[in-house]
């Protein structure tokens, strides 16, 4: 993948297989929200991941069936944490409760995300968030779009003047990795205006998206982070690339997106 991401030949299908992913989301996303509320203390590292895996599936019991009758040939792939390239053919990638800790913890920063890959690709891709009933949606070639409305990245040409955003990669990250993410904030708290610190990756990246914010970056990486948001940045005009500038891959040791007035300011800030 270059600064943008590479197009395909937009179709027809590919259009309805959004409308259909649109559905299958926001579907997945009532049912997350009616388990939505109180706080609840776990007291051990185990509850809480039984408790994670319990509201990934009451999402997947819609998605899979779902989008796997939109599209019975394509791969699918679950596992949030999962980074690299996929093998050659189309592929499901699925987020079924993004920021999935915030949802437990009565924080309202999580989504539903399908992503249709085409030979390493994204192709389309559909974000819903359940609290407030915002569905974004993008496909190649045909832009961002928030519940229809399209979407542009922001026209900032000063990275002073600009809020930026980054994510916990993964938890129990390499200490090195760890150490980079610290530094790389500390940069940004010299050169940016505000810096933003949280998860999901991906809400991050709507707001890039939407023009709110100006860049999001992070290191290391997971396919079902990245790759909704990267589509939806790219189409609303944003652009891509690794911490130092590089074409970003799927196998990218790190990620930036970007409003292209700030871009190589970023770069040359995690890059110090």
């Amino acid at each position: 993948m270059s600064e943008t991401l590479q197009t395909t030949e937009l179709s027809a299908s590919d259009a309805d297989l959004l409308a259909q992913t649109t559905i299958a989301v926001r579907a997945a996303g009532s049912v997350l929200r009616e388990r939505f509320g109180d706080v609840v203390r776990y007291q051990t590292r185990d509850e809480l991941m039984r408790a994670l895996a319990a509201n990934d599936e009451m999402a997947l019991d819609i998605l899979h069936p779902r989008l796997t009758r939109l599209r019975p040939d394509a791969g699918w792939v679950e596992d949030e944490l999962s980074g690299g390239a996929l093998p050659p053919g189309e592929w499901w990638v699925v987020d079924p409760a993004e920021g999935n800790v915030n949802h437990l913890h009565a924080l309202p920063e999580w989504a539903v995300t399908a992503t249709l890959v085409r030979e390493n690709q994204p192709v389309l891709t559909a974000v819903h968030l359940p609290l407030t009933g915002e569905t974004y949606t993008a496909l190649t070639g045909a832009g961002a779009h928030l519940d229809g409305r399209a979407l542009h990245v922001s026209q900032t040409a000063d990275l002073s003047l600009s809020i930026v955003a980054t994510s916990q990669a993964r938890p129990d990250e390499d200490e090195k990795v760890v150490r980079r993410v610290g530094s790389s904030i500390t940069a940004m708290l010299f050169d940016a205006l505000v810096v933003r610190t949280a998860v999901p990756a991906t809400l991050h990246l709507l707001n890039v998206a939407a023009g709110r914010i100006d860049a999001f970056w992070q290191f290391a990486g997971a396919r079902a982070d990245l790759l909704p948001g990267a589509l939806l940045v790219t189409e609303a005009g944003g652009q891509l690339s690794d911490a130092q500038g590089r074409p970003w891959t799927p196998q990218s040791e790190s990620f930036l997106a970007a409003a292209p007035g700030i871009h190589a300011e970023a770069v040359a800030t995690l890059s110090r």
